[in-house]
């Protein structure tokens, strides 16, 4: 039996399916999610945060298998390097299959994805049933909020629902890797 409110998990996916943006925690702040294959939904997601389609959006994913659609296959040094650290906070930029909308890679022909080590965002993702949009509950450029009230006050009626919980205990969002070149984007 999962320990976060299944009737919580029932009424986000509820939303995810009929095309919705709901907030929920993550290791570090309250996060935006959609369907990354809705298209209107990534559209109106990088809307309401005011952020450029060009700068691409991260996917959450609760294991690897849920990212796999989205990916080309790892070479068995990627695999090492990756699985290392994963789950975790740390988003990896990698391949992406070219079948991956623009709005979620933006520019680039890599994806940034994360395996999730905040309990309860796992379990909506199995309860989704795979990767979710993952980017800060905040206008592009404000500072990220770490409880619901802040996102409630920021977006009002702007999404379909706040998952009830609380954030991780990291002070800053998670950290941005290339997987090919190893480069830290972002700390």
């Amino acid at each position: 039996m999962n320990i976060y409110n299944t009737w919580h998990l029932k009424q986000a996916t509820r939303h995810l399916k009929a095309g919705g943006i709901i907030a929920y925690p993550t290791e570090a702040v309250m996060g935006l999610g959609c369907d990354p294959l809705n298209d209107k939904a990534v559209a109106r997601l990088l809307a309401l945060k005011q952020r450029p389609w060009q700068k691409g959006l991260i996917l959450i994913a609760a294991d690897y298998a849920q990212l796999e659609p989205f990916l080309e296959p790892l070479t068995p040094n990627l695999e090492k390097r990756i699985f290392a650290v994963w789950p975790g906070p740390v988003t990896w930029l990698l391949p992406a299959k070219p079948t991956v909308p623009h709005c979620l890679r933006g520019q680039s022909n890599k994806l940034a994805v994360r395996v999730t080590a905040h309990p309860q965002t796992i379990a909506l993702c199995q309860h989704w049933g795979g990767a979710l949009v993952s980017t800060s509950a905040n206008i592009s450029g404000q500072p990220a909020p770490k409880t619901a009230l802040k996102v409630r006050r920021s977006f009002a009626q702007s999404i379909d629902y706040i998952l009830p919980g609380a954030v991780g205990g990291r002070q800053n969002p998670s950290e941005i890797r290339d997987a090919i070149t190893n480069t830290v984007l972002r700390v």
